[in-house]
């Protein structure tokens, strides 16, 4: 590996999700020599199981102080790191970068930024669990083993679907599926999730999976290309027949090694944009 390149990666989870997620990809890469940081939310320390016997930890966290939290983990590091953040991951990494953090970054079926208006069908499908009922604004809202199978894994056997469901699901917040979903671009001003889509950053790469439910291909596109103006590097690549869980699906590793060569061919190795 390139002295001048990055020797470490921020891998930054979704909803629904914790840093049990990425656990192939971290030995993945820790075999390539890397060194690999996964952090959780702020208090998703713990596991699984214990999230789920405790949803309050979840219910009331903030986008803005998950951002700090993760901005701090970064900022400690001895040089930019690469980032990659899978789903709202990917919205959390693009607010990263727009700090001027991470010397290159790849988005894996991104949430989007504010601003990116396309909502396609299976998206407000995969989304009405939480967003049925307007007190799920205020509580921690899972999905069923039979949601999670449509908006997650929609590839995969539903005897597949349950043991994911099993290993890795938790509830989300709530009010950040309503304030960063389907209505956010209702609400006026700025919200937490902006960026200055004309700013430098760091080079940053959209993966997109044709069978995605939840966050389709063209909603990544189109949040890709809000960065039209920006002179900073911003590329699209499209995996077929991937769904959502597209990290640990069967073939994941193809995945991760795109997304590692793209990221190390374009990481910046000067400092951080001030």
């Amino acid at each position: 590996m390139n002295a001048a390149q990055p020797d470490t990666v921020v891998l930054v989870h979704g909803l629904w999700m914790t840093p049990r997620s990425w656990e192939g990809w971290i030995s993945h890469y820790e075999a390539k020599g890397l060194t690999v940081l996964a952090p959780g939310y702020p208090g998703f320390e713990i596991e699984v199981e214990a999230l789920r016997e405790n949803p309050e930890i979840i219910a009331d966290l903030t986008v803005p102080e998950t951002v700090d939290h993760l901005a701090g983990v970064i900022e400690a590091l001895d040089s930019p790191p690469i980032i990659m953040g899978h789903s709202f991951g990917g919205t959390l990494t693009q607010l990263l970068l727009a700090r001027g953090l991470g010397a290159a970054a790849v988005v894996v079926d991104s949430a989007p930024t504010e601003g990116v208006r396309v909502n396609p069908l299976s998206q407000a499908r995969s989304l009405f669990p939480a967003l049925k009922n307007p007190a799920n604004r205020h509580r921690a809202v899972g999905f069923t083993p039979e949601e999670f199978h449509y908006a997650f894994t929609n590839t995969l056997s539903a005897e597949e679907s349950r043991q994911v469901w099993e290993r890795y699901a938790i509830a989300a917040p709530g009010h950040w599926v309503w304030e960063y979903g389907l209505f956010a671009n209702f609400k006026p001003g700025p919200q937490e999730t902006w960026v200055d889509y004309t700013a430098d950053r760091a080079p940053l790469l959209f993966i997109g999976g044709s069978e995605d439910h939840i966050m389709p291909t063209s909603v990544n596109k189109a949040n890709a290309k809000h960065y039209d103006k920006s002179p900073a590097i911003t590329e699209y690549y499209e995996f077929a027949g991937r769904d959502h869980w597209t990290c640990a699906a069967p073939g994941w590793e193809a995945v991760a090694d795109h997304a590692l060569t793209w990221a190390l061919e374009h990481a910046t190795a000067s400092d951080p944009v001030a």
